[in-house]
């Protein structure tokens, strides 16, 4: 398997949780508070997308050729990764629910959309840094 570099993930993750803090210590009055809001939904979009990225490459090894795996849709790269040990089922319906979320919004840039992807915020951090470490081990 190629290397894999999970820097710019792992850095992804991390402003997505300072975001979230800076956001924690604003009211919702605040021009700031817009601003870091702003800053975690991206954030959130960005780390679900580089997510399925890298979770393609690792599953490429189960595979008989790669293209079978560029040909998964987001949702069956996760179960692929469940069945094969990369994360748990659990893990695994947190992600598809995290992209629900960005479906079924994703044309629908107003405060319900931010507000119900601030309500994921602190299990999606703690499974994008799970998931982080299980990409990294497989470097």
């Amino acid at each position: 398997m190629a290397e894999l570099n999970t820097d710019y993930f792992a850095r992804c993750i991390a402003t997505l949780e300072r975001a979230q803090g800076y956001l924690s210590e604003r009211t919702d009055d605040e021009a700031m508070y817009d601003i870091y809001r702003a800053a975690c939904v991206k954030e959130f979009e960005i780390i679900l997308e580089q997510s399925g990225k890298l979770l393609k490459k690792c599953l490429k090894p189960y595979f008989a050729s790669p293209k079978q795996v560029d040909a998964l849709t987001f949702k069956d790269v996760f179960r692929h990764a469940a069945k094969h040990g990369l994360i748990s089922v659990e893990a695994v319906e947190r992600w598809l629910q995290y992209r629900d979320n960005r479906n079924d919004t994703a044309h629908d840039y107003g405060e319900g959309f931010a507000e119900e992807t601030l309500n994921l915020l602190p299990q999606f951090i703690f499974d994008a840094k799970q998931l982080n470490d299980v990409i990294a081990k497989r470097a």
